[in-house]
């Protein structure tokens, strides 16, 4: 069949035109990685082919070895770099080449910062490693075939810059992908066999296929004409994956530029492990910890997951059946010999060897942080900065490793006072009192709002350590944590107050005191807010403020409550218990007041009140202000 070769001018759509912009003006501060991510591009479509060629081996016959050339021309300028991999369709071009960062461009434009450096940073967490060229070229031509298809369907896709790209069908003799840099005058430096050569060694040794340039030929003898010889293609990189190679040998430059690979980031990773397991089970890891959150993190949908490689035979991207999902972040490759080459999703989920490979690895991933942590606090903290949140979804999916994970948490406490989440749970267990049973924690929306809540005035007061609990997911956690080294969690603003050995005969004596007293009061007080609250009752909890608002022992804490309202879940309705503080003198005035309405309405002030201290927003908020101006005016009378 032949394809109609029409020529189809498409323009880039305004994010991408964007971007682009932003990439060809010296958005990268190091010029040369281009190279690195061509090459990268490359090497991807080899092993594409490599996995589709299991179940069509006709697609590899034609050229069975697979193969990266990178030629130049020092007088048209020209960098060519020609790879015999999967190559691409039509409609594969426009999709791949005519898309920027197709996992989405808009949340990228929102993420810069006019910062270049910064920004320079960003571009890696969204894919686009091909439009790197257009840091040293002014036009970029591609020509493609996918395997399979006939040599009348290939496909050439032009480009110089900012404006359009044009796409038309050619005769291509040969499967794969050759991409045509055009130098722009101050990147002619890389029309250099020298130069191509360094950056190919220093980026990309680890390549498991061969990267091959022109053998620079020795120059003639004094006196001797030199032979036409025909040109001779010889590999620059060691081609043997890296993860093959024993841990000594293994540079730790090579092991950062082979992250950069797998994962197109351009940061150097935090950490990580490699290693070889023989046995029951046969299979090689090499996992990173990356040192930047991908911008999806939050997505729990997203593609995550390893490389997977069969016997060295690359199978898939994102084969996210060998890490839970609270360890998502985690980037690497596996290579099993247990695996059935044939091996699909479907396959790795009834796959046994899938469960052990998947419990060794993640104990594998937690000792790795286990070890970051003792090693270098400094590392460990901007791990858990970027990341803490995702691992504190752990205790609830993997209860196996609950205490293990629980180790490496991170909280913000009343010890410090600081938003920085730089306090370990054994460091809280370390501090605790004589006689004190629980872990007590406060939930809130902000570190503000539980910094200053009332809940925390009489452990201040015993001088007794709280964690501040302001993210998200915080809740949920301790929902699932229950208890850590023996030590049951306790929210501060649910059931009574149970101070365990901590509280003295003094306080108990008056606690009760304050009960026994305030019976009238509160049972005035109950009889106003009878529809707003479950119970009312005298506290010894609070030293500065007249009120709070406490959730029974049974009921969902406030700031889950409100998490699940957000995403649209009925809930049953649930009232607070309202806790009086006797001893404060908004209190005592309001024991004394005669008048009834007054009363009520200073009652309902109160409870307002105690509403926004625990970070609730009101039912009613133009009645609060009502009632609060006309307390006000007859201040004033």
């Amino acid at each position: 069949m032949t394809v109609e070769a029409h020529k189809e001018s498409h323009g880039f759509q305004t994010e991408a035109k964007q971007l682009l912009h932003l990439m060809i003006h010296s958005l990268y501060s190091n010029q040369e990685i281009f190279l690195r991510e061509l090459v990268s591009n490359a090497s991807d479509a080899a092993d594409k082919l490599r996995f589709e060629a299991l179940s069509k081996p006709e697609l590899l016959e034609e050229d069975p070895e697979l193969r990266i050339r990178i030629e130049f021309d020092k007088d048209e300028g020209t960098v060519t770099l020609t790879d015999n991999g999967i190559g691409m369709s039509r409609d594969e071009v426009i999709e791949n080449l005519g898309t920027i960062a197709r996992s989405g461009t808009s949340a990228f434009m929102q993420n810069l910062t006019g910062d270049q450096k910064k920004d320079a940073h960003l571009i890696g967490q969204f894919g686009v490693g091909f439009y790197s060229a257009f840091i040293v070229a002014d036009k970029v031509d591609v020509f493609t075939r996918r395997a399979g298809l006939d040599a009348d369907q290939g496909v050439h896709w032009e480009c110089s810059g900012e404006a359009e790209y044009s796409v038309e069908n050619v005769d291509w003799p040969h499967r794969g992908t050759r991409v045509v840099l055009h130098l722009k005058d101050d990147a002619k430096e890389y029309a250099d066999g020298w130069r191509l050569r360094s950056i190919i060694k220093k980026y990309s040794d680890h390549i498991a296929i061969p990267v091959e340039m022109l053998k620079e030929a020795a120059p003639a003898a004094e006196g001797e004409e030199k032979a036409e010889e025909a040109p001779e293609f010889e590999a620059v990189n060691a081609a043997q994956a890296l993860w093959t190679r024993p841990r000594g040998e293994v540079k730790s430059e090579e092991y950062k530029e082979f992250y950069k690979h797998i994962s197109h980031d351009f940061d150097d990773p935090l950490t990580w492990s490699h290693n070889k397991v023989e046995g029951k089970q046969d299979y090689t890891s090499l996992l990173y910890i990356p040192a930047r959150a991908p911008f999806d993190l939050y997505q729990r949908d997203a593609a995550r997951g390893l490389k997977l490689y069969v016997q060295r035979t690359f199978i898939m991207d994102d084969a996210e059946q060998f890490l839970p999902l609270y360890l998502r972040f985690v980037k690497g490759v596996l290579d099993s010999n247990d695996l059935p080459l044939n091996v699909s999703r479907e396959i790795l989920q009834k796959d046994r060897n899938t469960d052990a490979i998947k419990s060794a690895l993640t104990k594998r991933v937690l000792d790795m942080l286990e070890k970051l942590a003792k090693k270098d606090a400094d590392q460990y903290q901007t791990f858990w900065d970027l990341f803490g949140n995702v691992l504190k979804e752990g205790p609830a999916e993997d209860f196996s490793n609950k205490e293990k994970i629980a180790k490496l948490l991170r909280f913000s406490t009343t010890h410090t006072d600081a938003p920085k989440q730089d306090q370990s749970l054994q460091d809280y267990v370390g501090r605790m009192q004589d006689g004190q049973k629980y872990i007590y924690y406060v939930a809130a929306d902000n570190f503000a709002t539980a910094k200053s809540s009332p809940y925390l005035e009489v452990f201040r007061k015993k001088g007794i350590e709280v964690l501040l609990l302001t993210d998200q997911v915080d809740e949920w956690f301790a929902g699932h944590m229950h208890e850590f080294d023996g030590k049951p969690l306790q929210d501060v603003a649910k059931g009574a107050l149970d101070l365990g050995e901590a509280e003295t005969e003094e306080d108990k004596a008056e606690r009760e005191q304050v009960e026994k007293e305030s019976g009238a009061l509160v049972e005035r007080v109950k009889e106003v807010l009878e529809s707003r609250v479950e119970e009312v009752r005298a506290t010894t909890r609070l030293v500065d403020s007249p009120a709070c608002l406490v959730v029974s022992e049974q009921d969902m804490g406030p700031q889950m409550r409100r998490i699940l309202e957000q995403a649209g879940q009925a809930l049953p309705e649930a009232k607070p218990i309202f806790e009086l503080n006797p001893n404060h003198p908004l209190v005592q005035r309001l024991d004394q007041e005669q008048d009834e309405d007054r009363f009520a309405d200073l009652t309902n002030i109160l409870m307002d009140q105690a509403n926004l201290a625990a970070g609730n927003q009101l039912a009613d908020p133009a009645d609060y202000v009502r009632r609060l101006n006309t307390l006000l005016l007859e201040l004033n009378g």
